[in-house]
This record gives structure tokens, C-alpha cells and sequence, in this order.
């Protein structure tokens, strides 16, 4: 099979100043049987089991997708859980496939290179691409587990997520021979119980927990409201990273009905400079001093500019806008000790790096999704930094995410 990613032309001088990469945002093609395995009994037949059956006519839904499986055809992977379908499809498990062939059609496990969902082949495909450690988050429950949010008989949604952190911590990356971070998840319907789950994962090493960028879109209270301060407190007390992926809130952008789903993938980070701007607006960090949010695969060009603005509405605009409500300092005073965020495709925020902040900035491969960029992420992240010293290379390859997760690299 063709390698997905593109090889830029670099030279081996280049290459080698690129250490081994510590990566913070890929994905996990969950294994069939995560949840069946670790369930009652009782719930196996409702709770998230995988049926093969023929390719529907899959809809793009904000970051979802509606769809059921069709009459006839070729047998596809798919998730049943409640009343929910969704079929497991090759713009997820790209990697080693041409852009060409990559599309929304329905794929089986054994389509898939095996790394998209085993822990060995995995650690392979990540040797192949200069990986040290990695970072996965999740694929069928969407970036933050939103499927068992929509979960109708919540005690099963609460040991469906149980179960995918236990999986995480006791499968995933137990056999990860130290080299695959356990990112968890957190029942998003009440915030007390995702404090505890916060604090059962971190008793056991976990140090990320994934989080929607946009909690009311997903119809959940605002981090102004309170609401979710009990895992804020519990972030802050157990050193516990917020992780935000994009289109965590399950909402693309749309400028029109007629306009192709390439605008969407092309202004989908507008999500994240929504996010960015809530927490710095939020006085969420002057609450919670230790609390830190990492925001995943938006990339990092646009942080400079949202940052002088963000101050100057802040001063300009505090009699009418409310900027000064919850914000006693300016805004941007709060994003150097509290918001990291990813990239891997970006020489522009390369470029602007001393204003993004040269602590608060990691390279990442986004493996195994049609965007990212194995098996050449050394090579692409050589052509980014060419112009970049030794030490920036060094911390924006693995120094920072080494530091921000207390990694013992």
C-alpha cells in the first residue's frame, strides 16, 4: 500500500536534527470487543458491540454522522449501541492509503493496517514514523465520549465510559511497553461523577482527560457557569490535563447549505479560538492556578492574533462587553502558564512561534486520519523547523509535552 502522508524534500542533515517525537494527538480505532469484554452481561446486547453489515448512505451531521446499514453489499465494520449506528470508515484508518482512495466508505478491521487498533502493531507503526510515545483519543465515542452523553439508560453510559478508560489504562497502555499515554474519558452529563472518574484515573498514573472544546453545543452548561467547576477542582488537585480536540463539540462551522464539506475542514479551528477565548475569558485559571488545557490538532498560526485581541477588547471594550466580568487580569496574561496547543502542519505558526510561546506549542502526527502526516512526520516536521535552533527543536518535538504530562521520557 501507498503511504499516506507526503515526504517533503529534506536533506539528511535536516532529518537529524529532529529527535523522536513525542506525540499528543493521534487516534484509536477501538477493538471490537472493548466494551463486550468488560460489561455486564446484561448490557452486552445494548451496550457497544460491532455487527458487520452492508455500507449505508452515511450523512455528514456537524462532526457526526446518520446513517444506518444498507440492504445489500459488501459486509463494513459497524458500532450498535442503543439506537445508535455508525460504520467504521476509511478517512479514519487512512494511513497507507492514497488521499485518492480515502473516503467515507465503510471499512472492515482486517482493511485497516493493524496499528489503527493493536497495541503492538501500533508501537511498529510508530517506530516507522520516529515516534517515541503517543497520545491517542478516541474514535467511535468521538473525541470526548459524546455518543454516551446521548447514552438513554445512563448507568450503562457510565460503565461504557468505565470501561474505555479501563481498557486505556489496563490494555492499551499496559501494553504500550511505556510508550502509549492513557488519555480517559468522563460521563459529560454530570460533572461530580467526572471528578471522580478524574481522580480513579489519576490514582493509577493517568495524567489527560478529554474534554469538549465547546460544552454548549454539545447542550451542556458554559465553563462560565460553575457548572463544571468540580472537574476543574479535580484537574487542578490531581495535575489532570484538559485535552480539547477539534470538533470535540460536535458542531463544523457552515457558511451554506450549498458550500462543499471542504469549508468546513478548512474553518473547523474556528471552534478552537471560540474555546481558547472562553477560557481566557472564563477567570477559570484564576480559580484553578494549576489547571491546564491542551488544545488538539487546530494548529497554532492563528493564537497571536487571537491574543492581541483578545486584550484589546478587553480594555477597549469593558464598558459595554463584559470583558472585565470574570477576567480580573488582561486575558492573555492567563494563556502562557494554562493553554498548550498541537500542530503538524503549520510552518505559519511556526514562523510566529515566539509569539505563540515557545513552551506552549507540540509537534503532533494526528495518526491514523487522512490528514496526518505518517509515515513522514520527522520529514515534515524537518521542513518546519528548518529554520528553527537546536534547543526550539528539541522542546517543540518532545521537551514540552515531556513537561506538560510529567512524562518519565
Amino acid at each position: 500500500m501507498t503511504a499516506s502522508g507526503v515526504r517533503p524534500d529534506v536533506t539528511d542533515e535536516q532529518l537529524a536534527r529532529i529527535p523522536r517525537i513525542i506525540d499528543l494527538d493521534a487516534h484509536l480505532v477501538e477493538p471490537p470487543d472493548l466494551w463486550t469484554s468488560r460489561l455486564p452481561a446484561k448490557y452486552r446486547d445494548v451496550g457497544p458491540r460491532v455487527e458487520l453489515r452492508p455500507m449505508g448512505n452515511p450523512k455528514l451531521d456537524g462532526a457526526g454522522y446518520i446513517e444506518e446499514p444498507g440492504a445489500e453489499g459488501k459486509p463494513v465494520t459497524w458500532w450498535f449501541y442503543e439506537d445508535h449506528r455508525y460504520s467504521v470508515k476509511r478517512v479514519i484508518a487512512a494511513a497507507g492509503y492514497p488521499a485518492d482512495e480515502i473516503s467515507l466508505d465503510g471499512v472492515t478491521m482486517d482493511e485497516m493496517r493493524p496499528g489503527c487498533w493493536k497495541p503492538q502493531d501500533r508501537l511498529a507503526d510508530m517506530d516507522l514514523n520516529g515516534v517515541e510515545a503517543q497520545m491517542c483519543f478516541p474514535n467511535y465515542p468521538r473525541f470526548c465520549g459524546q455518543i454516551f452523553l446521548w447514552g438513554k439508560d445512563k448507568e450503562l453510559a457510565l460503565l461504557c465510559v468505565k470501561a474505555y478508560n479501563d481498557f486505556m489504562v489496563e490494555e492499551w497502555a499496559a501494553q504500550g511497553e511505556g510508550r502509549l499515554i492513557p488519555l480517559c474519558l468522563v460521563p459529560l452529563w454530570d460533572p461530580h461523577l467526572a471528578a471522580a472518574e478524574v481522580r480513579r484515573n489519576a490514582a493509577r498514573g493517568v495524567r489527560a482527560v478529554a474534554f469538549s472544546e465547546l460544552p454548549p453545543y454539545l447542550g451542556l452548561p458554559s465553563i462560565y457557569s460553575g457548572h463544571w467547576d468540580p472537574l476543574f477542582e479535580a484537574c487542578d488537585e490531581t495535575g489532570t490535563v484538559i485535552c480539547c480536540h477539534i470538533g470535540s463539540g460536535t458542531k463544523t462551522p457552515k457558511t451554506s447549505d450549498d458550500a462543499p464539506d471542504a469549508v468546513a475542514g478548512t474553518i473547523i479551528f474556528g471552534n478552537s479560538v471560540g474555546a481558547m477565548a472562553d477560557y481566557l475569558y472564563s477567570g477559570v485559571f484564576s480559580r484553578y492556578p494549576n489547571l491546564k488545557v491542551l488544545f488538539a490538532e487546530a494548529q497554532i498560526g492563528w493564537i497571536p492574533y487571537l491574543l492581541e485581541r483578545i486584550d484589546d477588547v478587553w480594555e477597549t471594550h469593558r464598558g459595554w462587553s463584559g470583558s472585565q466580568r470574570y477576567a480580573k487580569e488582561r486575558p492573555s496574561a492567563y494563556y502562557r502558564d494554562h493553554i498548550y496547543s498541537t500542530f503538524f502542519k503549520d510552518p505559519v505558526g511556526v514562523s510566529l512561534i515566539d509569539k505563540v510561546g515557545e513552551d506552549n506549542a507540540m509537534f503532533e502526527t494526528d495518526y491514523p486520519h487522512q490528514d496526518g502526516t505518517w509515515p513522514y512526520s520527522r520529514e515534515q516536521a524537518a521542513e518546519q523547523l528548518k529554520d528553527v535552533d537546536d534547543r526550539l527543536v528539541h522542546k517543540l518535538i518532545r521537551g514540552n509535552a515531556i513537561e506538560l504530562l510529567g512524562l518519565d521520557l
